[in-house]
């Protein structure tokens, strides 16, 4: 969707992304996979080299997705010198919730979004040898236990009660999220416009 921008020389047409970028709020929506993550970090770091002091919003409304490019994210949000406030503006599930989770100045959820908690699930058929399919299944024990962990972390939770939390679908309403740790506070949409 673009925009019409007046000015001096008349109107331009402009990318709806671009002007909200401009007010420092970037989106995570739909798949996260290798592309997204590679674009949310391009606007992280532009965003970082324009101002370290003012925040940063990003809104989420995804299905989660791949695990490596979920944490590369992660790993982009933890770093950023810039504060990012994170807000859940429709569904936050699986990798979705996790980066939710993981923001450090604040965490927001809409009145009517929701969150989804599970295990790392396999993305593709398994097929192979033993030795192949024990080598898939350790990796993914392995993946299991970092996103626990991670969890742990920014909820407050052990990670017995994030295993017990995630061992299925684990649907959460705003008030659950709060509850749990996963989210500081409710907020309506005029506090992403402040």
């Amino acid at each position: 969707m673009d925009v019409q921008i007046k000015s001096s020389s008349g109107i331009t047409l402009v990318p709806v992304e671009s002007c909200l970028m401009t007010e420092r709020n970037i989106f995570i929506e739909g798949e996260i996979d290798s592309d997204s993550a590679c674009e949310f970090v391009k606007k992280i770091m532009y965003l970082n080299g324009e101002s370290t002091v003012k925040p940063i919003n990003v809104l989420i409304n995804s299905n989660g997705g791949e695990i490596n490019a979920g944490m590369l994210m992660y790993d982009v949000i933890q770093a950023s010198k810039a504060p990012i406030r994170m807000f859940c503006v429709g569904h936050a599930y699986s990798m979705g919730a996790v980066l939710l989770a993981s923001g450090s100045h604040g965490r927001y959820i809409l009145p009517h979004a929701e969150l989804m908690l599970h295990e790392p699930l396999l993305g593709n058929r398994v097929g192979g040898n033993s030795s192949s399919i024990k080598s898939i299944s350790d990796s993914l024990m392995e993946s299991k236990r970092k996103m626990n962990q991670i969890l742990a972390k920014h909820t407050g939770k052990t990670e017995e009660e994030v295993e017990a939390a995630t061992s299925y679908d684990h649907y959460l309403t705003p008030e659950e999220s709060v509850e749990f740790g996963l989210c500081d506070e409710i907020v309506g949409f005029d506090r992403i416009m402040d």
